[in-house]
């Protein structure tokens, strides 16, 4: 690849980086503002219960199909196959994944109280069955995946604002989710003839080849999303619509942090895969440590303006529940360091899984503690999800300086 498209690609990464943070914190104010704390509830717990979801219809595709489409070498009759075969899998897990949602729906009362909400919410996760972000990555052309997801949620963000002011709005969140996605994919059709591609018949023996290929990436992003979302959907089981929304106010400026720290990972490792000089990862850890560690302090005693202003006073409560959350901002940037940009460069990419695995394990383990002692409330779950975090940075870690030679 040219120097001229690499760089061209890692703009286009840093702006669909940038792009992930952007939108949703638009809409977070206003949201938290026009909805009362149980329609904020409603939506924001859905919302976890879907993350889940695109977890599994994506089932890891975004890293194994891109693979196989860099293989295939621009082979129009290849990728052609590749991508047709992957769709099917896709879909055929998207079917699994409403069997799945309607067992959910009969066991969880939100998703049971609300099933039409619940429903349009999935059609975006299924109509991502045939979003083929995977193509664009392989091929190199980051800038049709960015240039889609912009599209995507500027129509929504933009229509958010202008249509939804109250409760009785609640229902047009998905429909213009929907309405985005459809967007989206009359836009891959153009692409599709920009760079000749053309679905054939798929094959179900090479589609269930592909999912045994992508289960292990599969795994490793369940593990990893455990942190969040995990939580937030016990929470909906176990205590009030009020706990929903201020655990999910909470969680949304602990991510938004966490989001600034992936164009820093990103841009790190691939040239730590070209050279693997731990000196590298020393050098950005003592750049940018005491910095977070400064604006962790400045957290801590700037929290209650902070969820004033981003979610207005209704949410006063979630003050306490963000402070004990600094911790994971304080951990994140190293564990996130110290996995696929020191780990996955040396070629250790089962021990790095490995570290998200014990950690997801530890927080199911804490988790069930709580549960089992009466003890399944707010603070606590933040303190588990500290030390979680906590046991993520401490096992990889471990591993660096374990596998400490490999590296140059």
């Amino acid at each position: 690849m040219s120097k001229i498209k690499l760089i061209k690609n890692a703009s286009m990464l840093y702006l669909l980086n940038a792009a992930k943070i952007i939108f949703p914190l638009l809409t977070f104010p206003y949201l938290t503002r026009v909805l009362s704390v149980e329609g904020y509830a409603v939506m924001a717990y859905v919302k976890a219960v879907m993350a889940y979801m695109y977890i599994w219809v994506d089932f890891g595709f975004v890293l194994s199909a891109t693979k196989n489409i860099v293989k295939a070498e621009n082979s129009p009759k290849k990728i052609n196959q590749i991508v047709s075969d992957t769709m099917l899998a896709r879909i055929l897990l998207g079917l699994a994944g409403a069997v799945i949602l309607i067992i959910l729906s009969c066991f969880i009362p939100l998703l049971r109280q609300n099933l039409l909400f619940t429903w349009l919410s999935y059609v975006t996760v299924f109509l991502s069955c045939f979003m083929v972000d995977f193509l664009f990555r392989g091929l190199e052309h980051m800038h049709e995946v960015t240039i889609r997801f912009v599209l995507m949620k500027a129509i929504s963000t933009a229509l958010t604002f202008i249509l939804v002011h109250s409760d009785s709005d609640l229902l047009l969140i998905p429909i213009l989710d929907i309405l985005s996605s459809v967007a989206a994919l009359v836009l891959i059709y153009f692409q599709f003839g920009k760079y000749k591609v053309c679905l054939v018949i798929p094959s179900l023996k090479n589609a269930w080849a592909y999912l045994k290929e992508s289960s292990q990436y599969f795994i490793s992003n369940v593990a990893t999303s455990a942190f969040g979302i995990l939580n937030t959907v016990l929470i909906g089981i176990f205590l009030p619509e009020a706990d929903v929304a201020i655990w999910a106010v909470s969680l949304q400026l602990i991510w938004s942090v966490q989001m600034c720290y992936d164009p820093i990972v990103d841009g790190v490792y691939p040239e730590m895969m070209r050279n693997k000089e731990f000196s590298l990862i020393k050098k950005l850890l003592f750049i940018f440590m005491p910095l977070i560690l400064v604006g962790c302090v400045i957290c801590y005693f700037a929290s209650p303006l902070i969820i004033h202003l981003a979610a207005g006073a209704k949410y006063t409560p979630a003050v306490s529940i963000f402070r004990l959350m600094i911790p994971v901002l304080l951990f994140a940037f190293p564990v996130m360091l110290l996995g696929w940009p020191a780990l996955g460069a040396i070629g250790k990419v089962k021990e790095n899984t490995l570290t998200t695995i014990i950690a997801a394990c530890t927080q199911a383990l804490g988790l069930g503690i709580l549960l089992l002692g009466g003890l399944f409330t707010l603070p606590f779950i933040a303190i588990v999800r500290d030390i979680t975090e906590g046991v993520f940075l401490a096992s990889r870690i471990f591993l660096v300086a374990k596998y400490r030679k490999h590296f140059d």
